[in-house]
């Protein structure tokens, strides 16, 4: 008996640490694309040209050019918040106006 509880605690963990890794690995690949258009907004601008809603709201401060930049610094956000596995809360703490989401005490 003792030894099916061991690997069934073992096998679990495993699992734990497989979620952790993904969660890890997914948020490092979204941080590196924010980094990427953040650092190179002039190759994504020549790469996928204007866009028009930040060109009419920040035409003035640089358009899409800073509008890939904002995206790019939403997407490092986003990175750090699933790599740390705090997404979770955080769209629990955003959304939970719309939701109404209550907790119980």
């Amino acid at each position: 008996m003792s030894l099916y509880v061991r690997l069934l605690h073992s096998l679990r963990s495993l699992a734990m640490t497989d979620k952790k890794i993904m969660n890890i690995l997914i948020g490092f690949i979204i941080l590196a694309v924010g980094a990427f258009m953040v650092i190179k907004s002039e190759a994504m601008l020549n790469a996928f040209g204007r866009i028009e809603f930040f060109e009419r709201q920040l035409g003035t401060e640089g358009g899409s050019r800073l509008g890939y930049k904002l995206v790019g610094i939403l997407a490092i956000f986003i990175g750090m918040l699933v790599m740390t596995n705090m997404i979770g809360g955080f769209l629990e703490w955003i959304l939970s106006p719309i939701l109404r989401y209550n907790k119980m005490q």
